[in-house]
């Protein structure tokens, strides 16, 4: 029961930091393109993991689980965030939001595929109920799904599935291997994508006018958002059932929507407030 509450906690806080990540990234993206900003997150994020490492006693690593890990990270950190920030560029900020809410539905069934985890109906009913919750908040009346935005949606499913994908694997493999040590493999993993698209990038148009506000916002995204949240969901799928960790992501869009109202003016519905409610009781419900 312990682990069980230590690994939603573990969770919400890591979906909770990203929910709030859309208001420091949106003004850092003005300045720092996508995948410099992704390769600034990657660097700092094994940067403060690395000396977290060299100050406690070292596990050993076999070169077979540092590449299982590494190829982990290869389709979280590269593959996944950069169909995710490919969609988001094409698409819209309400069709990325809902498309992105199906993360968790792909996790149930990777889980159920990979690791063998049972699809209970207690576990669907969780998952209903929290999806109805998103869906909610986001309200698909508001999503342009025109012809134009195809490439982006598309995009933007792939970064669910690849994810969702991510999160499951990171499972299986950090039964090998402790939590801090895989998450910053499987940083330096997002690295090979990165770092090629990131040369481009700034070849192509360079870089914007580097503020110490900017700097500050690549610091939080880094540390606190990739280094610290990272840590945080894939130690929460290290402690409970891939299907009920990912629930968990259900609290991304909440926390965005209240900081959105709080920070940039976007107005809270009775609709959100539903929303929050549903999220919760499907959260609930999926605690074991």
């Amino acid at each position: 029961m312990q682990r069980s509450l230590y690994g939603l906690i573990a969770g919400l806080s890591a979906a909770s930091i990203w929910g709030g990540m859309y208001v420091v990234s949106k003004a850092v993206m003005d300045v720092v393109p996508p995948f410099t900003l992704l390769t600034s997150r990657l660097l700092l994020g094994i940067a403060v993991l690395g000396l977290l490492l060299a100050f406690r006693r070292q596990q050993k690593v076999t070169p077979q689980q540092f590449w299982q890990v590494f190829g982990v990270g290869l389709v979280g950190y590269g593959v996944s965030l950069g169909f995710q920030f490919v969609g988001t560029h094409l698409s819209t900020a309400s069709n990325g939001a809902l498309v992105t809410s199906a993360t968790p539905a792909f996790v149930l069934l990777f889980a159920s595929l990979l690791l063998k985890e049972k699809v209970t109906w207690k576990r669907l009913l969780a998952l209903a109920v929290a999806s109805l919750g998103v869906l909610a908040i986001i309200d698909p009346r508001t999503a342009d799904f025109s012809s134009r935005l195809f490439l982006g949606n598309l995009s933007l499913v792939a970064a669910a599935v690849t994810w969702a994908l991510y999160s499951v694997l990171v499972r299986a493999v950090t039964r090998r291997v402790d939590v801090l040590s895989a998450s910053a493999i499987a940083f330096a993993g997002g690295l090979p994508v990165s770092l090629p698209m990131s040369t481009w990038e700034v070849a192509g148009g360079g870089l914007g006018h580097i503020t110490w506000g900017v700097i500050g916002g690549v610091l939080f995204i880094g540390i606190i958002s990739t280094a610290l949240a990272m840590y945080l969901w894939n130690t929460a799928f290290t402690l409970l059932e891939a299907g009920t960790a990912s629930l968990t992501f259900f609290a991304q869009p909440v926390v965005g929507t209240i900081l959105g109202a709080i920070f940039l003016g976007e107005k809270i519905t009775p609709l959100f407030i539903l929303g929050g409610v549903l999220i919760g009781l499907g959260i609930l419900i999926a605690r074991e």
